[in-house]
């Protein structure tokens, strides 16, 4: 039965679930690690408590906003890199299109928790900070993402080095084969 062959090859197996899954959940815990780093190595802007719960800005040309966001972005392209050799390594090139699927949606995911997580770290102090400093106390503002659009680092590395990878390694007559 050739054509019970060809049906199945394309199809969802328990070999190529797990590669989603496998692809899907590393991502996310890679994710969960980059948010960390963030945390640690982003600058914080200084603030001084100026009222019950108010907080401004002591020099108000800080460049602590920027070099975050900088942080953010090359933690989050090195993670799409990873996350891109390392899948296409040990799963692309073994389950296929399932586990490129995989890959791109844990990017998504990855990209998303880096920023709940590095921004969620240090909240709890800084609102604890806020609420009962008195006034002249200086202290460090919370951690957040301005460039939302970093975000798209992430995945959108991860596809483009699945895609390169796929493709730039065929052979001429591989890739003419796999156009027909």
């Amino acid at each position: 039965m050739p054509g019970a062959t060809k049906h199945n090859e394309g199809g969802p197996t328990k070999g190529r679930l797990a590669a989603f899954v496998a692809a899907l959940a590393g991502s996310a815990v890679l994710g969960v690690v980059a948010g960390i780093i963030w945390a640690a190595v982003a600058p914080r802007a200084l603030l001084q408590e100026i009222g019950p719960g108010e907080a401004q800005l002591v020099n108000a040309e800080s460049h602590a906003f920027i070099v975050a966001d900088a942080w953010f972005c090359l933690i989050v392209a090195l993670g799409g890199v990873i996350t891109g050799v390392v899948g296409y390594r040990l799963l692309v090139r073994r389950a296929g299109w399932t586990a490129a699927a995989g890959l791109v949606l844990g990017a998504v995911a990855a990209a998303l928790l880096t920023l709940w997580v590095g921004e969620n770290i240090g909240l709890g102090p800084y609102h604890h900070l806020l609420a009962v400093s008195r006034n002249g106390t200086f202290f460090h503002a919370s951690l957040g993402l301005g460039a939302k659009s970093a975000l798209a680092f992430w995945p959108g590395l991860t596809s483009v080095i699945v895609l390169l990878a796929e493709y730039g390694g065929r052979r001429p007559a591989e890739a003419a084969l796999s156009v027909d």
